[in-house]
């Protein structure tokens, strides 16, 4: 199916499955409802959507939140994109084998296919994602690893876009994806027209990297929580002490006093252990080699960044890769993970 020309109508339809996520869903729509008409006056001019299931009945999400009225499945010819968007995903899961058909039927119309959050899994099960790769959140990396072990995950970038199929990691990537797919069908000023009024100075692009889970206690030394931004900034490219000082307005040496009275450890060895958990976050969520890791968060060598996080997580990289794909094995979650060298982290 060749893409409407610049300036018509953008056409969507919503597949809304059993306990949909609802932020995703909500970003990605009201991205749509924004560009659609002048001001907020959400008439459906420039873009049109239907929210769709297999009753027809009112779809309730995840949250309890009940989305109405849903019409039952249309031709898939009448849209431009369908989006289905997943559940939660629990031991119970239940398959929708109305919907699975009707995308297989959307497919075979060579309707392009936009899999958001948890709806990749109903793409995976169509068997639609034959030997493509998948756009997940970091959060359902392991679900996918084990359920789909053919598949190949892909959680360090907010969507994919592979032609007739498109994943999106969820969440309010949402709305960078509708924007995207605004400004292909009817302009960038459309597109920043809905992210503005969203409150979203710019919509990020599909690589842009997901945010790692690195949790920190509550830091009240301004200088220090914005040293900290600084350096999650240049994971991958050490930066010294002294560009840092610099950055914060502050010199090398009251910036090492107050890193020490804040968090008992020195900027050097904060931002490093901040690059290993870096590294931990790509082990766990992504396909990436030892190797290309190690590079990735600033390591002159793969032995220099195999003997650190040795000593940091008690075991190498490989070992570490191991133990977090084998499904035998407890998920060591590098959300909770401690650095044992470091309690600040």
């Amino acid at each position: 199916m060749n893409p409407p020309l610049r300036g018509e109508p953008l056409s969507v339809g919503f597949v809304l499955l059993h306990r949909f996520t609802l932020l995703p869903f909500a970003a990605f729509v009201d991205c749509l409802r924004l560009a659609a008409d002048e001001g907020d006056r959400s008439r459906q001019l420039r873009c049109h959507w239907t929210f769709m299931n297999s009753t027809g009945e009112p779809a309730t999400s995840s949250c309890g939140a009940t989305i109405a009225p849903c019409a039952p499945f249309r031709a898939p010819e009448e849209f431009d994109y369908i989006v289905v968007i997943g559940g939660v995903l629990d031991d119970a899961d239940r398959v929708d084998t109305a919907a699975l058909a009707y995308l297989r039927r959307a497919a075979a119309a060579e309707v392009p296919l936009v899999g958001l959050c948890t709806g990749v899994f109903a793409l995976i099960q169509a068997g639609l994602m034959s030997g493509r790769r998948c756009c997940v959140s970091w959060y359902h990396h392991r679900d996918m690893i084990q359920r789909f072990p053919t598949i190949e995950p892909v959680a360090d970038r907010l969507f994919i876009d592979d032609g007739d199929r498109l994943t999106c990691a969820g969440g309010a990537a949402g709305a960078d994806l509708a924007a995207y797919l605004i400004e292909r069908h009817l302009g960038k000023a459309w597109a920043m027209k809905s992210l503005r009024i969203m409150l979203l100075e710019e919509a990020r692009t599909g690589a842009h990297p997901q945010p790692q889970p690195v949790v920190f206690g509550k830091i009240e030394d301004r200088l220090v929580r914005r040293s900290i931004a600084v350096l999650e900034q240049h994971l991958g490219e050490p930066i010294s002490m002294d560009t840092l000082a610099e950055r914060v307005g502050t010199s090398r040496r009251n910036l090492e006093r107050r890193f020490r009275e804040t968090l008992g450890v020195a900027p050097q060895k904060f931002a490093r252990d901040l690059r290993l958990r870096y590294g931990l976050w790509l082990l766990h969520y992504t396909g990436k080699s030892v190797t290309e890791i190690g590079e990735r968060c600033g390591f002159a060598d793969t032995a220099h960044f195999s003997r650190h996080f040795r000593s940091a997580f008690g075991m190498t990289p490989s070992e570490m890769r191991k133990r977090a794909t084998d499904p035998g094995s407890d998920r060591v979650d590098p959300f909770f993970l401690h650095i044992e060298s470091n309690p600040s982290l």
